[in-house]
């Protein structure tokens, strides 16, 4: 547009042009590929043509200067010709994902689920809708079970680093580690957290014939009885397995464990006898509590809970550090922009104080959490380093998937 075009007309056109780039049937037609639709202010393209203009410029600059040099010079020169124009393209590399960050969500995003069926998929759905409510784009599941949760995972570490795909996962995230140390990815460097959204407190459970009713008594029993109790998991190399390891290295006392494929079989063959000692979910143990048929004896997670009071925790009884929770967590890809996990992980925090979203998961005795991108950072590296030591230390090896 000619220069003396009045402002008031420049930025109708504008202001036009933006409603262009939004409209569905454009981004429908041209947005399967590489296109991204910006609509940008007058002022915001004016700024973009300077700030090209002035990088071009440097490097005819630099070019003119290496024609110039006497020919000694001449592979130095070239060289520096070579570096400027590779600090170009990476600038405007990032300068283009800086654009699309800036414009996300502009397509359907992806959450991969690799628990179909599973304890995640239920939050999976809810953050799937209010997400979806949220930031105006779909967001939608897709299941990719296998290997205990590693194909999936492996699946979004190697994702484009574009935001758009997603995992929601278990605390199996920080077992894995230790338990599969030829993973195809780095937990640490190839996935980026976004929020640790929810935790599910857990308390051990004994059976009523067994002569204890608090966690002092136990300790001291199976002290005085080493390897006599039957220490129930959902599997070897599992959470229940490693709490295990973990409580009874900490107080030199000795268990036979026993595994099973699932929790089910786990808490008949306890309510028959079999098994003395098992963990469980609060919420999952809770009913056989109740009814008698097994004793609660201590929470394993840091907090106490409101569902048992009066019950104390591991950590107020010895072992300071000990805590022990489920819970779900979302991660993307490890090197997309910040400012994407930055609003990802902002949704997330809003989610868990929705009325309607704490209440669907408090049925399954579910405590919201909605972290940080950099609180969930921490939590992770605590918990990975932790159980690599606490396998190592009791020579653990996973059963085969």
């Amino acid at each position: 547009m000619n220069f003396r075009t009045p402002p008031a007309i420049v930025d109708k056109l504008s202001s036009g042009m933006a409603r262009i780039a939004r409209a569905d049937d454009l981004v429908k037609k041209l947005g399967d590929g590489d296109i991204e639709f910006f609509g940008s202010s007058s002022d915001y393209l004016r700024r973009h043509i300077a700030a090209e203009l002035s990088r071009w410029s440097k490097v005819v600059d630099e070019a003119g200067r290496m024609i110039r040099q006497p020919e000694e010079s001449q592979t130095s020169m070239k060289l520096r010709f070579i570096t400027a124009t590779l600090a170009l393209c990476t600038s405007l590399c990032a300068g283009t994902a800086q654009a699309q960050a800036n414009n996300y969500p502009s397509r359907p995003v992806v959450i991969i689920n690799p628990f179909p069926g599973g304890a995640t998929d239920i939050g999976a759905r809810i953050y799937s809708q209010k997400l979806t409510e949220s930031l105006g784009k779909p967001f939608v599941i897709d299941y990719k079970p296998g290997a205990g949760s590693v194909i999936g995972t492996n699946f979004v570490a190697k994702a484009p680093p574009d935001g758009y795909t997603l995992l929601i996962t278990s605390a199996a995230f920080t077992i894995t580690p230790a338990t599969h140390p030829d993973l195809p990815y780095d937990p640490i460097k190839d996935l980026a957290p976004i929020s640790l959204t929810l935790k599910k407190p857990a308390m051990l459970m004994v059976h009523p014939a067994l002569p204890v009713n608090d966690y002092e008594e136990y300790i001291t029993y199976a002290r005085a009885n080493p390897d006599k109790l039957n220490f129930g998991t959902t599997g070897v190399g599992g959470s229940y397995h490693l709490v295990g390891a973990w409580l009874h290295g900490a107080t030199n006392t000795r268990v036979t464990y026993a595994h099973y494929k699932g929790s089910s079989q786990l808490f008949a063959d306890q309510m028959a006898g079999r098994i003395h000692v098992s963990p469980a979910s609060i919420f999952n143990g809770l009913p056989y509590v109740k009814s008698g048929k097994l004793r609660a004896i201590v929470i394993i997670s840091k907090e106490r809970s409101p569902l048992l009071p009066g019950m104390k925790t591991v950590a107020e009884q010895g072992i300071p550090d000990f805590d022990y929770s489920a819970w779900e967590g979302m991660f993307t890809t490890g090197a997309v922009p910040r400012n994407i996990v930055t609003l990802l992980s902002s949704e997330f925090g809003k989610i868990a104080k929705m009325p309607d979203v704490a209440e669907k998961f408090r049925e399954d005795g579910s405590l919201m959490v909605g972290s940080t991108s950099e609180e969930f950072r921490r939590h992770i590296a605590v918990e990975i380093e932790r159980w690599r030591r606490i396998i190592k230390d009791n020579n653990i090896k996973a059963a085969d998937d």
